[in-house]
């Protein structure tokens, strides 16, 4: 059987495809390596949202096919879905696999097979080339959740990603992932309870719930169901001991979902809601659904019911025509609600989108520089939050020290409101402990133990 290494990149739902496809490999009998210098496969799992990670997959690959040339280099994920000839005419591709065909690539790695019949790309009037093989099809065709049934670990990671819905049927004018993911579709509740049930029998303590577009899970069900409703499922009819969600889309973000957040220990006090920008007018260009009003509510509800939650969000600098005016908007709104951190991404245009086709397009110079100005706000922002958490108690799940710290003399651990903790000792990961906030260095909040604690009762 073949072996193989899958090299990630992107956001928690891709990283999700990619523990998927690793799980149905081993499942038949294919061998994981331990890295891509080894492997007979070299799976590259791309993202697309900006040009710069388009980048980084196209830098993966000349590398990867440096080190190793007899590899067998498969490229998936949203970048494959969005320019399939672009990546196959890189040295050292043998396929190169939407995300319309992400389910066939356990059979093609198993079988190690080269006779495949190739697929015309969407929107393409051509049959491939025998080499590299195409295999992307039309994706808003595609109905399901790509999902791999648990039956041991998962890798080396402490909380495992389960993704329950993809897609997107919002049309930002800025975003090319509905494009390359399709129409919003969700994980039956059932087979969701079920996931979670198995990943808690592996003995996982906390698991985070991720989607393109997450609080739109169900409303497209014959039938819509709630994403509320299945969060309180999963509370009422699975031991997990710690339920986190990813990011989510302010307007989804209610009253009735902060409170249940607030009614019990076992969901985490994590809200991460895209804010894109502070400026009204540029939330209109952006086709946004909600203005700057809208989203401080948000922020708002949650310090009442929960004033230690951690709050960040998503905020792009530099989006076509923003204005000094709009940039300062933005800074001034930041700084008034209590964020806890910031994704900041630098404006990319992404061809087919409608921001692309904008005459208004910044100098990128103004837009590293306003970044630049957005992530020194963010990290102030980060500071004084864990500046306010010293001398607290809080519940941390210890995780697996990365290999590169294999010999430190410390634990990571990770609170419910996302903070990252050392702890001086050498302990297991997925155990929780209480632990008080001491000293912050960098990142980080060292801690002391006071108490080493049992999974959490399955009752809020």
């Amino acid at each position: 059987m073949s072996t193989f290494y899958i090299e990630q990149f992107g956001c928690r739902a891709t990283q999700a495809d990619g523990a998927a496809i690793e799980r149905q490999l081993l499942d038949r009998g294919c061998t994981a390596s331990a890295s891509p210098q080894t492997a007979e496969f070299v799976v590259i799992n791309t993202c697309t949202v900006t040009s710069s990670a388009d980048t980084q997959a196209r830098d993966a690959i000349r590398k990867i096919h440096a080190q190793n040339p007899a590899a067998k280099i498969l490229v998936t994920g949203c970048y494959a879905q969005r320019a399939p000839e672009e990546l196959a005419a890189l040295p050292g591709v043998s396929f190169v696999v939407g995300n319309s065909h992400k389910p066939q690539i356990p059979d093609l790695i198993a079988t190690n097979n080269n006779d495949l019949v190739a697929i015309s790309a969407v929107g393409a009037q051509y049959i491939a080339p025998l080499s590299p093989r195409l295999m992307v099809g039309d994706i808003f065709q595609t109905r399901d959740v790509l999902v791999a049934p648990v039956l041991g670990g998962e890798g080396n990671h402490t909380r495992p990603t389960l993704k329950i819905q993809d897609g997107c049927n919002n049309r930002c004018s800025f975003c090319v992932i509905p494009f390359v993911r399709g129409k919003s579709r969700s994980l039956p509740p059932d087979t969701v309870l079920s996931e979670i049930r198995r990943l808690c029998n592996s003995g996982f303590q906390e698991i985070v719930l991720s989607g393109i577009n997450l609080g739109s899970w169900g409303r497209d069900f014959s039938t819509r169901a709630d994403f509320l409703d299945l969060l309180r499922r999963i509370l009422d009819e699975t031991p997990l001991s710690r339920l986190r969600i990813s990011s989510i889309e302010p307007l989804d973000v209610t009253q009735d979902l902060i409170a249940l957040f607030a009614s019990t220990s076992r969901i985490a006090q994590h809200f991460h809601m895209p804010l894109q920008s502070g400026s009204d007018n540029i939330l209109s260009a952006m086709h946004r659904w909600y203005r700057t009003e809208h989203y401080a509510r948000r922020v708002t509800l949650i310090r009442e019911f929960l004033p230690h939650a951690a709050i960040g969000a998503d905020v792009i600098a530099g989006f076509p025509g923003e204005t000094e005016a709009d940039h300062a908007a933005t800074l001034r709104f930041i700084d008034s609600l209590p964020f806890t951190y910031l994704h900041v991404f630098s404006y990319s245009s992404r061809p087919g989108t409608k921001a692309a086709a904008l005459d208004s397009q910044l100098p990128g110079e103004t837009i590293h520089r306003r970044a630049a100005e957005l992530r020194a706000l963010g990290e102030s922002k980060a500071a004084a939050f864990r500046v306010s958490q010293l001398g607290r108690t809080h519940r941390v799940l210890t995780l697996n020290r990365p290999s590169k710290l294999s010999n430190a003399p410390w634990t990571p651990a990770l609170s419910s409101n996302y903070l990252q903790f050392r702890i001086s000792a050498s302990l297991p990961a997925n155990q929780f402990l209480d632990v008080r906030a001491v000293a912050g260095q960098d990142n980080f909040l060292h801690a002391e133990v006071i108490a080493s604690l049992q999974p959490a009762a399955a009752s809020a």
